[in-house]
């Protein structure tokens, strides 16, 4: 009950720090408020979103996947691949950047849950195997994919906006939304997710199949990886080799200002999506009043460090009761 309540109280700790950040820049940044830069925030967290969606159930066991944005990229560039190398139809390349996805999601799954590899070291492997596998691949080369008025242009007015500009990718937000939240709050997935990250041994002297569940929470974690593929190919166009690493430091941040400890035991899907907003205005914000790259890439490493001091500060409280 303790836990619940300073979960519920971070949430709208975050929910009020959403609003003065855009109180605030909307304040002293440059058209921060208009239509196109509201856009721009939404199409620019559709792929965090998904891996942060991922990323919420494996902190919640306790774990973390260092690999989702390597792997979302690499499922990126296999699916350019199918589609301008081996000439698949586009249906199929999508289905194969989420079947990249699932499979690494199920290699972190037996590296951790049956191999009892440390998360950090296991995802840290394959983040750096993903990325090797989008330069074989793609033999080093960018991919890119069918601009929104070219015949098989019609994944991107799915995905991402339609022809007369609408931004329709945040219905397939709203969908994952659901369904993350879903199992999450309702399905023993989520249930035991939190078992594992509140006491591993306890769960599974209870009945729970630690190895199982494990390795089903970093399969959802690849699958969501292979959603931010196709939204951010959607949304870009141009994949490149090696990119995605650094997705993963927004997904994190995200998920633990969304309230998910990093010692496990608990999460929430709607704090997790305040989380990456919280990010994604922190970054345009910075851009509509001058700041530079290089200061940016500072704010948000700070918020970084600013969110695991939160949880350590919110642990601190659960363990003193």
């Amino acid at each position: 009950m303790k836990k619940a309540n300073i979960l519920s109280s971070q949430r709208v700790i975050a929910l009020l720090t959403l609003a003065v950040l855009f109180l605030f820049f909307s304040i002293f940044g440059t058209n921060f408020f208009s239509s196109a830069t509201m856009i721009n925030l939404l199409e620019s967290t559709y792929y965090i979103i998904c891996i942060s969606f991922g990323m919420t159930f494996v902190i919640s066991t306790g774990g973390i996947d260092l690999s989702v944005g390597t792997v979302a990229m690499c499922g990126a560039l296999v699916g350019g691949v199918a589609y301008s190398v081996w000439n698949l139809p586009m249906w199929l390349c999508l289905l194969l950047i989420i079947f990249t996805g699932m499979l690494f999601g199920i290699l972190n799954g037996i590296l951790v849950s049956y191999l009892n590899m440390p998360a950090f070291v296991a995802t840290l492997g394959t983040m750096m195997m993903s990325q090797g596998v989008g330069y074989i691949v793609s033999g080093v080369q960018t991919m890119r994919y069918p601009s929104i008025t070219e015949p098989d242009g019609w994944f991107k007015r799915i995905f991402y906006k339609s022809l007369d500009g609408m931004p329709v990718g945040i219905i397939y937000m709203l969908i994952l939304f659901a369904a993350a939240a879903f199992l999450f709050k309702y399905t023993k997935i989520g249930k035991y997710a939190c078992a594992i990250g509140s006491n591993k041994e306890a769960a599974r002297l209870s009945g729970v199949n630690v190895k199982k569940w494990g390795m089903v929470v970093y399969l959802i974690s690849g699958i969501f990886a292979g959603f931010a593929g196709i939204f951010y190919a959607a949304t870009y166009t141009t994949i490149l080799p090696g990119s995605g690493s650094g997705f993963e430091t927004n997904a994190i941040a995200a998920t633990v200002i969304g309230g998910t400890s990093m010692a496990g035991g608990s999460g929430s899907m709607l704090g997790t999506i305040i989380g990456v907003f919280i990010m994604g205005v922190l970054k345009n914000g910075l851009m509509t009043i001058g700041i530079q790259q290089q200061w940016q890439v500072l704010f948000t490493g700070a918020a970084v460090l600013l969110a695991v001091l939160l949880d350590l500060y919110r642990n601190s409280k659960v363990q003193r009761g």
